[in-house]
This record gives C-alpha cells, structure tokens and sequence, in this order.
C-alpha cells in the first residue's frame, strides 16, 4: 500500500451508496455542504428573501415580523454565519495550506468505524436524515482536524474568526471531535451498515 492510499469510513446522509461505487473528489467539484450553505436561497411565500423583509417590515417602531418571515430570517442568519465560517476557514487554508483538501470540496469521513458512531449520535441530536455507515478505500489525501476547533457560529470579529480558522488547520491535536477531509480517488469497498433496508 502506497502513501495515499488508505481506508477511512463515512456516514452516508443523502444518497445510498453501493459497492464497488467511485467517486473523484477534485478542486472543481463541490460537495453538499457547499451546495447546502452556498446555493440554498431562504425565500417566504411572497418570494422575498430576508433582505427585502427586513427594509420591508421595518418602521419606527420597530421590525415587526410574522412567523413565516421570522422563520425565514431566522434560517437565512443560520446559514449565513455558518457560510461565513467556511468562506473564513477556507480563506485561511488557501492562503496557509494550499496541499490540504478544501472542507467545501471533500468527502468527510472518520478514521474508525467508532469515530463514525460518534458522528451518527452527533447527526441523531439533530434529527439528521443519514441512511448507511460506509467503508471506503482512497487513493489521495487528506487532513484531519477537530471539528471542535472550528470557527464559532457566533457574533464576534472576523479577526477572531480567522484565528480560530489557523487553529482548525493545525490539525487534531487534542484528538476531540475527529474529522478526515478526503479527496481523490474514493471507492466504496464495503456497506457496514444499512439503516434503512
């Protein structure tokens, strides 16, 4: 077995994946969490986004939202900030560790089937659809870092955003909340579990 080849194992969350299934992960392709904080437009019933709410419904005595346009604002500020974190932390990889995958074009996976449980309890608290625990086999690379070093989903300056972003990319040195971004050649060796058979 060379250097880039290896075997990690991932949660499944979207699409059942099959033996012997391949996928290339290159600098081009952009994996759901880009499509998912990037490209998802938070609209209400009348087609406005949170913008045209907020100029809409504000006066002097203040914003006066209904439920469906607080619950839009609401989702549109949750995806913002964490949009926000990735643009930050992907900026602070590009500009200080161009060789690791990018978290917004990658497969994520665990380096034991254990670390995967994890994950999955993780994904149950937030009632997360997730339908297989696979084992894969990779030709490429990867980085492993604690996700518990990643940029807060909070309020404070962006400066601080970026520091927290440098301590992500140091990799996992408390050996926390292990997660493995991989790219390159990943083939589907083996369905672990399958929880929705």
């Amino acid at each position: 077995m060379n250097k880039n080849e290896f075997y990690v194992y991932h949660i499944v969350t979207r699409n059942k994946m099959t033996t012997g299934q391949i996928i290339n992960f290159d600098k081009n392709q952009k994996n759901t969490l880009y499509r998912f904080f990037f490209e998802r437009e938070q609209l209400n019933s009348k087609g406005e986004d949170f913008i045209k709410i907020l100029y809409g419904h504000y006066s002097n005595e203040g914003l006066n939202l209904s439920k469906e346009n607080a619950e839009v604002a609401i989702n549109y500020v949750g995806q913002t900030i964490r949009a926000i974190r990735e643009v930050v932390v992907e900026m602070v990889r590009l500009q200080e560790h161009p060789e690791y995958p990018s978290r917004l074009s990658c497969l994520y996976a665990a380096k034991s089937y254990e670390d995967a449980l994890i994950w999955k309890e993780i994904f149950d608290s937030y009632n997360r659809n997730f339908l297989q625990i696979v084992k894969l086999r990779v030709i490429g690379n990867y980085f492993e870092g604690d996700a518990n070093l990643l940029p807060k989903e909070d309020g404070v300056p962006f400066s601080q955003k970026i520091e927290q972003a440098r301590e992500y990319w140091k990799g996992n040195v408390n050996d926390e909340l292990t997660e493995l971004l991989i790219n390159g050649k990943i083939e589907v060796v083996e369905i672990i579990d399958d929880f929705l058979s």
